[in-house]
């Protein structure tokens, strides 16, 4: 029997950071994000299962939407120049060369915002492992959390996901959520 682990459970929380950004007049506001250290990981190769994660990233776009249209929320657009920097950021989570972690997250704005002028912008992270169905973990995980659940139900009108899973069969998410102008 596989042993079965979420990291994103709302018990985990210290160990997920909450970035959101603010584009107003005056620039980039960052509210005050929870203080903790994350444990060095060691460098795993990724192992990519294109057709496998495009179903997973179908698969937490829709839920997503789908908890949305719960709230009366309008639906997120998925878009593959946001979902890009959302995946290199996975990328660079499930081989070890970044920390779990919204660490660059100011670098992936920037270049979206060079992309698609925005409003507001959010990000979410997660990982787990063991599930037979990660991609609704992930978001059953971040539903549970507060402030995922915020930029879930955020003033947000397009999305980009990006997922990687390295060779311990570690998926790791990144979700972003922009109010373009």
């Amino acid at each position: 029997m596989s042993k079965q682990r979420s990291h994103i459970l709302p018990f985990a929380l210290p160990a997920i950071a909450i970035i959101v950004l603010f584009l107003n007049k005056r620039g980039f506001q960052t509210p005050i994000t929870p203080s903790f250290s994350i444990p060095q990981m060691s460098s795993f190769p990724v192992a990519q299962n294109a057709s496998n994660l495009d179903e997973i990233k179908q698969s937490v776009h829709q839920l997503v939407n789908e908890y949305r249209a719960s709230k009366n929320l309008p639906p997120l657009k998925l878009d593959p120049r946001i979902s890009s920097e959302a995946k290199q950021h996975s990328e660079a989570m499930a081989s070890g060369q970044v920390e779990f972690s919204h660490a660059g997250s100011q670098q992936r704005f920037q270049a979206i915002g060079e992309m698609i002028p925005y409003r507001r912008i959010a990000e979410n992270v997660g990982y787990n492992s063991g599930y037979a169905n990660p991609g609704e973990r992930v978001v059953e995980g971040w539903i549970n959390s507060e402030g995922h659940r915020r930029n879930i139900e955020g003033n947000f009108n397009l999305t980009g996901i990006g997922i990687a899973i390295n060779t311990k069969g570690e998926y790791y998410f990144t979700q972003i959520f922009v109010q373009s102008r």
